[in-house]
C-alpha cells in the first residue's frame, strides 16, 4: 500500500517554528517531485512549496517565500518543511504530496498522484 505519512504539526505561538516531515512507504519516491499544500477551514487547498526529485530546484508560494524551506532525503523517501516566523494565517491542515516518477514540482495540486492524510498546524496570536 502506497502511503505518505506527515508528522510534526502542532500548536505554536506566532513567530515560532515547526518542522513538518513526510515519509513515503509502499514504493520509492526518490524520482518523484514532492510538495506541500495546506487547507484552512472553508478554503481551497493551496500550494505551499515543492521540490524536484533531484533536490536542486525548489518552489514556494509567495506566502511561504523567505519563511519556509522545503528539503528532501531521497534515500529515505522523506520530505521536510521547515516553517519559521509562523503567523496565525498559516493555521491549516498541511498535506504532503508526490508525483509519479519524473513528475514536475507543480503548483497545481492535480499534478500530484499521492497524498498524505494531513497534519494540523495551529498558530496562536
Amino acid at each position: 500500500q502506497v502511503q505518505l505519512v506527515e508528522s510534526g504539526g502542532g500548536l505554536v505561538q506566532a513567530g515560532g517554528s515547526l518542522r513538518l516531515s513526510c515519509a513515503g512507504a509502499g514504493r520509492t519516491f526518490s524520482r518523484s517531485a514532492m510538495g506541500w499544500f495546506r487547507q484552512a477551514p472553508g478554503k481551497e487547498r493551496e500550494f505551499v512549496a515543492a521540490i524536484r526529485w533531484t533536490g536542486d530546484s525548489t518552489y514556494y508560494a509567495d506566502s511561504a517565500e523567505g519563511r519556509f524551506t522545503i528539503s528532501r532525503d531521497s534515500a529515505k523517501s522523506t520530505v521536510y518543511l521547515q516553517m519559521n516566523s509562523l503567523k496565525p494565517e498559516d493555521t491549516a491542515a498541511y498535506y504532503c504530496a508526490a508525483t509519479v516518477p519524473g513528475g514536475w514540482p507543480a503548483r497545481n495540486r492535480n499534478e500530484y498522484a499521492y497524498w498524505g492524510q494531513g497534519t494540523q498546524v495551529t498558530v496562536s496570536s
